[in-house]
């Protein structure tokens, strides 16, 4: 057994004082940095690497999240930056060779006004795919590399894959790109081009004067700054750290909060779980929020941050939503992280699974993680996945048909029926398909769907839709971005006919709100009422994967 590394027992029944000890015997410090990018790497991964000897210096990690992503994208957005009570903010910017910094105690508004070009400008990206989830664009990004085109992840609304723009940087080499992949029956593969007149920038007045710079760092005494992306004093949050206000791939700015990993959680956990979950599933929220920040620090490199804010990261708001609970949970489990074979484990949670959660490879493209596997979402043995796999269709609608005996059967999610009429899915599909750039945007009119194939948890693998100029195919997470109706994968689909001639439109009939992959927020709350410990419900979720404290012996 490692230094750092705990058994279920022990990590249940902890020994008195053990978080204080934990605090000086087993402290670790940190470094991040790039590795070098070979020719078929886009952006690098990130490495860790820890002071020799024994013991390592303890020291928080810093993370750097987009707590406004795109501001500017709407002419009169605004910002409102403000200290705590007594403190003051410090702006500090470049004007030419010189720094300058201000400083204040009142309040300073960021605002952003479109300021015409000297002469057009064309912007403009050769994008490779449109994706609903990061994974999804990371694996397309991979099999894009495999043939030799650089490439990078961005998000300026949708995932997107790029053709890198630093290599396909001149308008003949985008053409040439496309031409080539056209040729290849690569058909959604577009350009995106835009004839720039204007574009926004940012100025703040301070002082009676006006300033305006594409970058500005703000930093407070107290370490504490409101912001306020509204005009109502009441939507005010408050977040610790420091802020950047910086450029970013899109021609718009994205506020940047660099904070503490530990500080971090205490915005996330509430906002994940909430703050009248049992404390068991509490620390679960903390330990896989801790490892699931420091696993996905490449999201937003294109950007120059690491993380966003919202559910396509983790839910951060901040310290306004902190409690009492929460804080003792992320306090009980500071510096834990789950892993598996010595590697931080894809720390993947949703909502409610639907009573069965599901491999990485049944939403996603990619390999799977042997952490990641069907598991039937309840305390009791009430269904046999080896006996009765729920690849087959029969069996798939007798298990959704069943309502108690799951962890989630008293939550409203757990099982669902939503009716849409035919105009509403043609409505949804079209929208779905002019993102994604596909031929078959054009069709008029539904003509039947049909579920083709499922995975062994039940997941939606091909959805067919055919239509009046032919029959397309829908996979796995694309499920969810082309309809309203379902809010997972997990479902069937009725037609509906209203006791008229002809197809009315259809019922979709399932369970679960998410991707349903790893820990059910609700299945773990349910667990922890029965007494299960943070750990045991981790290993129900993630068989096969261990507690660590976060040391130089973890691979990220």
């Amino acid at each position: 057994m490692q230094q750092n590394q705990y058994t279920t027992e022990q990590l249940k029944n902890p020994p008195q004082g053990r978080a204080t000890r934990q605090k000086t015997q087993v402290s670790w410090k940190i470094t991040f940095w790039r590795l070098s990018c070979n020719v078929m790497t886009t952006f690098c991964l990130l490495g860790l690497t820890a002071a020799s000897g024994p013991e390592i210096k303890a020291k928080d990690v810093t993370l750097k999240i987009g707590i406004v992503q795109r501001f500017g994208e709407q002419p009169t957005a605004k910002l409102k930056l403000e200290p705590s009570k007594g403190d003051r903010l410090k702006l500090k910017f470049s004007t030419g060779n010189q720094t300058q910094t201000l400083v204040t105690q009142n309040p300073v508004h960021l605002e952003t006004v479109m300021q015409p070009l000297p002469q057009p400008t064309v912007d403009e990206v050769v994008v490779l795919g449109t994706y609903r989830t990061f994974e999804t664009a990371e694996d397309s990004a991979q099999n894009w590399r495999k043939r030799g085109i650089k490439v990078e992840i961005a998000q300026p609304d949708r995932w997107q894959v790029w053709a890198k723009r630093e290599v396909y940087n001149t308008p003949l080499l985008r053409r040439l790109l496309l031409q080539s992949l056209q040729a290849a029956n690569r058909k959604m593969v577009s350009l995106d081009t835009r004839v720039l007149q204007q574009v926004p920038r940012v100025s703040w007045v301070v002082n009676g004067k006006r300033y305006t710079q594409n970058r500005l760092e703000i930093s407070a005494d107290k370490n504490l700054i409101r912001v306020n992306t509204s005009e109502k004093p009441g939507n005010a949050r408050i977040y610790a750290g420091q802020m950047t206000l910086q450029s970013n791939a899109y021609g718009t700015y994205t506020l940047v909060n660099e904070v503490p990993l530990e500080t971090y959680l205490r915005g996330v956990v509430p906002y994940e779980i909430g703050t009248s979950a049992p404390p068991a599933a509490m620390e679960a929220q903390a330990i896989l929020a801790r490892t699931y920040a420091l696993r996905n620090l490449r999201r937003f490199a294109i950007d120059g941050y690491q993380l966003c804010a919202d559910t396509h990261c983790q839910v951060y708001a901040g310290l306004k939503g902190v409690a009492t609970n929460t804080d003792k949970a992320i306090a009980a489990t500071r510096g834990m992280v789950l892993t598996y074979n010595n590697q931080l484990v894809d720390a993947l949670y949703s909502s409610t699974t639907g009573g069965v959660t599901a491999s990485f490879s049944d939403i996603w493209n990619g390999e799977d993680r042997p952490y990641l596997r069907p598991v039937v979402d309840a305390a009791m043995n009430i269904w046999d996945l080896s006996r009765q796999d729920l690849a087959d269709e029969k069996n798939f609608q007798q298990f959704i048909s069943l309502q108690t005996g799951f962890n989630e059967s008293e939550w409203n999610v757990f099982r669902w029926r939503k009716e849409s009429k035919l105009e509403d899915i043609t409505k949804g599909l079209q929208k779905f398909l002019q993102v994604k750039n596909s031929p078959y945007s054009k069709f008029k009119t539904i003509q039947a769907m049909a579920v083709v194939k499922r995975s062994p948890s039940g997941r939606i693998l091909e959805l067919a839709v055919k239509t009046n100029i032919g029959t397309f195919t829908l996979h796995k997470d694309e499920v969810r971005s082309a309809f309203f109706a379902p809010v997972s994968t997990l479902f069937y689909l009725e037609p509906l006919n209203k006791g008229k001639p002809g197809l009315w439109g259809y019922a979709f009939v399932g369970g679960g709100l998410g991707h349903g992959v790893g820990l059910s927020q609700t299945g773990a709350q349910n667990l922890a009422k029965q007494g299960w410990a943070s750990p045991k419900i981790l290993q129900f979720y993630y068989p096969g994967t261990q507690i660590q404290i976060l040391s130089n012996d973890i691979q990220f």
